[in-house]
């Protein structure tokens, strides 16, 4: 295995960072406050439009955490998560020492089912017990059904936790993922569309709920001249240093969602004559998906070859692919909670491959997986 490594989704550095990073260190400000922060949180504000109030902190995770904590999740309660998701989603719901209520996906957004999610709103009700909080991820870039998600969270008066890790640059009739429900969750992730190297954001629609972000996540420290702590705090700032990195990325935010758009563009080019390949596209007009990473299902009774015969032929050329995320609810941390829905997200693991999105591709990487492909595909 001589060639180079196609990562599926590597860091893409614009050049600016280090102007930021290097203002910080001649200021002196490496703590997680300063002008970096400050101008991070009002460059993201900008991004997304609308009324929103940004509170940068050290990891996506501990923004889902986070809002959970203000939407008042607390031990012994209930909480819907999409199961077709990375374990990030659900993980904090059990900081809490809350139990998640896992629901399948739909076939069109692979994203959580309105009617599937209904089911389990009222079934728990039905055992006593109305769900805390949903959250909804907008999977691999898509977004979800926002409006039929909405709709039935509204009808129970239950928030929405947008979990828009994945989804910075996607917008649902024109309006940006992480802004629709009560808090929106930005991760920065090294992989991620842009990075901090790590990073998240929680997206707030007051300063009440950001500044209460603020405290928790800086050890929620009392309005006292000594260290006085009148509730459970967090280190989960983010640096000056990180929110430097995350300002010269931020100039090139547009570029690298139109580069995993064109990479997804590419997959649809490469697949249009393989029969029993489906690649991963918007259902319709109103979603706009920033594509981070390209995905495909592959049907092993059409194209006599499965996900992992694709997946295993890449990797001897170290091509780097990986099936899509195991749903919560057959993973063994999760075994004991309750799950609604039918298959569909087993489905789409079982058939489902991510490829190679990151959108500093080359042209010689891309023949390179090109070839690779229809030379499975031809066998």
């Amino acid at each position: 295995m001589n060639s180079k490594k196609i990562w599926l989704s590597s860091p893409h550095m614009g050049g600016n960072e280090l102007k930021y990073i290097h203002e910080a260190f001649d200021a002196n400000w490496v703590a997680p406050l300063g002008p970096n922060v400050n101008g991070f949180e009002e460059d993201i504000e900008q991004f997304l439009k609308g009324d929103v109030k940004i509170a940068v902190l050290s990891a996506g995770t501990a923004a889902l955490h986070l809002a959970l904590i203000e939407c008042g999740v607390s031990q012994g309660d209930e909480v819907i998560c999409q199961s077709m998701t990375f374990s990030a989603s659900a993980n904090p719901i059990a900081y809490q020492g809350a139990t998640p209520v896992f629901v399948d996906s739909e076939p069109d957004t692979w994203n959580i089912c309105p009617v599937a999610l209904e089911e389990a709103i009222a079934d728990r009700i039905a055992k006593g017990k109305t769900p805390k909080a949903i959250v909804a991820v907008h999977l691999y870039g898509m977004p979800f059904k926002v409006d039929e998600v909405m709709t039935v969270a509204n009808k129970y008066n239950i928030p929405v936790i947008e979990d828009a890790a994945e989804a910075l640059g996607s917008t649902y009739k024109g309006k940006a993922c992480g802004t629709f429900g009560r808090f929106g969750v930005l991760s920065f992730n090294g992989n991620k569309i842009i990075t901090t190297s790590g990073g998240g954001a929680l997206v707030c629609h007051s300063q009440e709920d950001k500044d209460k972000a603020v405290f928790l996540s800086t050890q929620a420290r009392d309005n006292a001249p000594h260290y006085q702590h009148s509730q459970i705090g967090y280190n989960y700032r983010m640096s000056n240093i990180c929110a430097g990195i995350g300002r010269g990325q931020m100039e090139v935010l547009t570029d690298r969602v139109e580069a995993r758009r064109k990479m997804n563009k590419f997959y649809q080019e490469l697949f249009a004559d393989i029969e029993g390949v489906m690649v991963f596209t918007e259902p319709g007009s109103d979603y706009h998906s920033n594509h981070w990473l390209s995905a495909i299902i592959v049907d092993p009774k059409i194209t006599g070859k499965s996900r992992e015969d694709l997946r295993l032929a890449l990797l001897e050329d170290n091509i780097e692919s990986r099936p899509l995320w195991k749903p919560m609810h057959l993973q063994p941390v999760f075994s004991n909670s309750p799950y609604y829905g039918g298959k569909v997200s087993e489905e789409l693991f079982e058939n489902g491959l991510c490829l190679p999105s990151g959108s500093n591709l080359t042209d010689e990487e891309r023949k390179r997986i090109a070839l690779k492909i229809k030379e499975v595909f031809s066998k």
